[in-house]
């Protein structure tokens, strides 16, 4: 770099000398910096449901109590009841929708879910499945088969 002058991020060569260093490394610092102002700028919404189906139907649990319990324990930014508008619970029949801002797991979604199970004393019975990508669902658990095992 003692052959060349540096301006503004450029480095260009006194003379074409086989030592200096190419000028595009310093268009690969520019570029990155570029791509770190665009993932910022662009605001990533999750979607996932949780689908209560099978226990509604054998009216064990209600999904409006499940809704109303992701309301009040979905933690934002440390704190419990502050969804606003990044966090939004809603419901569908027996479906659940969460919709959130990227800084939020699904995995926290089956954390919470296992959890009102268990305050409902229905943790020995129901489970907490993911059929797809972006979706929760609950089911029994299957005791048909461990007793054809005996």
């Amino acid at each position: 770099l003692a052959q060349g002058i540096l301006v503004e991020g450029v480095h260009a060569p006194l003379s074409a000398s086989p030592t200096a260093a190419p000028p595009f490394f310093a268009d690969m610092a520019i570029k990155g910096l570029k791509k770190k102002a665009e993932t910022k700028a662009k605001k990533q919404t999750l979607k996932f449901t949780i689908d209560c189906q099978a226990p509604a139907d054998d009216n064990i649990i209600e999904p409006k109590d499940l809704e109303k319990f992701l309301n009040n324990k979905i933690k934002v930014e440390g704190k419990t009841g502050n969804l606003g508008e990044k966090v939004v619970v809603s419901r569908e029949k027996s479906k659940i929708h969460v919709t959130a801002e990227s800084p939020f797991s699904k995995r926290y979604l089956k954390y919470l879910s296992k959890k009102y199970l268990k305050m409902q004393n229905l943790r020995d019975f129901l489970r907490v499945v993911a059929p797809n990508k972006t979706s929760y669902e609950l089911r029994y658990f299957d005791i048909n088969e461990e007793k054809e095992d005996e």
